[in-house]
C-alpha cells in the first residue's frame, strides 16, 4: 500500500521512555540524530514505513469541535507547519505519552518521531510524521575479525522487522484531524491505551469503515442474536454468512434495503436485524448507503467462517448452494448425519 522509493527521511529524534515494568524515568535527548549513513537512513525508513499496509484511516479526536485540544494534533501540526521545530515538539509529544503511561502494564521503550516527504500511498505523495515505540528488544550475535582468531559476542537492540507500536500521520485533511495509519503488535489493553489515551484517535467514516462495520454486524448477527429467535440451523448460518459475503464482493455500492431483501428474505428476520443494529449502533456508526471498500471485504473474508465443525472427525466447507447438503438422524445408530449431493469428484 506504501511505496517508500520517493521517500525521504527528512529528520528523526529519539527519547528512552519510563515504564512501570522496570520503573525508569523519562529520559530526553538534547538533539536530533546525526544520520548521514545511507544505509542507515534505509532500514529506518523501511522500520518506520514498512508495516503500515492496512487501509484503516483515523483522525485525531476532538473535545467540542476543536482539535486543538488534542495535545498529538497541535504537536504534529507544529512539525507540519515548521519542520525545523521536530525536536522541540518530539519533547512534547514524548512528555505527553509517559504522562499517559500510567497503567502498570504499559513497557518502557524507545520512543523514535521522524518527519519524511515523498510517501507514496494509492500514487500520491504525502509529507508525514511517524510517531513509533520500540518496546521489545532481540539478542544478536556479532562476529567480528577479518581472519582467524574470530570473536563473537552478543548484543541487544530493535529487530527492524519487528514493529511494536507506531502511527504515521499524513499531512492531508488537516480541518478534519488529518488522515492517520495506525500499527499496534501488542496486547488488546496496550493497544486500547496507545490509540485512545496517547494518541486519542477515532476510525474515519470512509468506504472501509462502513464496509467493515456492517460485515462484522452481519457476522455478529447471525453468529450470536439470529438462532436466540429463530430456529435455524448451522448449515442455514452459514448459507446467510455465504450469501452475505457473496453480496459484497459482487457490487460496489452498498444499499441496506437490497442486503435485506436478497441475503435475509425473511420480513421477520429483517426486523430483527433491524433492532440488533439498532442495539450496537448509533450516529456515524449507521449509514444504509455507501461505497464498498474491497480490502474491507479481502479482510473479512477471514472471518466469515464457512466450516460445519462435526465433533473432532470431519470439517465440511460449505461454499454455496444450500440445497445440496440435508441433515437427518439414523434412529439405528442414535446418531446424526448430513447426506452431501454433488455431481462431480475432483
Amino acid at each position: 500500500m506504501i511505496d517508500t522509493s520517493q521517500s525521504i527521511l527528512q529528520a528523526v529524534s529519539v527519547h528512552r521512555m519510563g515504564g512501570s515494568d522496570n520503573q525508569r524515568e523519562l529520559i530526553l535527548s538534547k538533539s536530533s540524530l546525526a544520520i548521514t549513513d545511507e544505509l542507515l537512513t534505509k532500514l529506518l525508513t523501511s522500520y518506520f514505513l514498512a508495516n503500515f499496509n492496512a487501509p484503516e484511516y483515523y483522525s485525531f479526536k476532538s473535545s467540542g469541535g476543536d482539535l486543538s485540544t488534542n495535545p498529538l494534533f497541535s504537536y504534529v501540526s507544529g512539525i507540519f507547519n515548521d519542520k525545523s521545530t521536530l525536536h522541540r515538539q518530539s519533547i512534547e509529544i514524548a512528555n505527553h505519552l509517559q504522562a499517559t503511561s500510567q497503567h502498570p502494564n504499559i513497557k518502557s521503550g524507545d520512543l523514535y518521531i521522524a518527519v519524511f516527504s515523498g510517501v507514496s500511498i494509492d500514487n500520491v505523495l504525502f509529507d508525514a510524521v511517524a510517531i513509533v515505540k520500540a518496546e521489545n528488544k532481540d539478542s544478536f550475535l556479532k562476529l567480528q575479525g577479518m581472519a582467524d582468531p574470530f570473536s563473537l559476542s552478543a548484543e541487544e537492540g530493535i529487530n527492524i522487522r519487528k514493529l511494536d507500536k507506531a502511527c504515521l500521520v499524513l499531512d492531508t485533511q488537516e480541518d478534519e484531524g488529518y488522515r492517520i495509519l495506525l500499527y499496534d503488535n501488542t496486547n488488546k489493553l496496550e493497544a486500547q491505551f496507545w490509540k485512545d489515551d496517547f494518541l486519542r484517535v477515532v476510525p474515519q467514516s470512509d468506504a472501509f469503515y462502513h464496509t467493515n462495520n456492517f460485515m462484522n454486524l452481519t457476522r455478529q448477527y447471525i453468529g450470536d442474536q439470529l438462532d436466540g429467535e429463530f430456529s435455524v440451523s448451522k448449515t442455514d448460518k452459514i448459507d446467510l454468512l455465504n450469501r452475505s459475503m457473496k453480496f459484497f464482493k459482487s457490487r460496489d455500492q452498498f444499499d441496506q434495503h437490497e442486503f435485506e431483501s436478497e441475503v435475509l428474505g425473511d420480513a421477520s428476520v429483517i426486523e430483527s436485524f433491524r433492532n440488533y443494529e439498532r442495539s450496537l449502533m448509533t450516529g456515524d456508526d449507521i449509514a444504509n448507503n455507501f461505497e464498498i471498500s474491497a480490502q474491507a471485504v479481502k479482510r473479512q473474508a477471514r472471518v466469515f467462517k464457512s466450516v460445519l465443525k462435526l465433533d473432532k472427525n470431519f470439517h465440511i466447507y460449505i461454499h454455496g448452494n444450500r440445497d445440496l447438503i440435508e441433515k437427518g438422524f439414523d434412529p439405528g445408530t442414535n446418531r446424526h448425519f448430513y447426506k452431501i449431493y454433488f455431481d462431480q469428484e475432483t
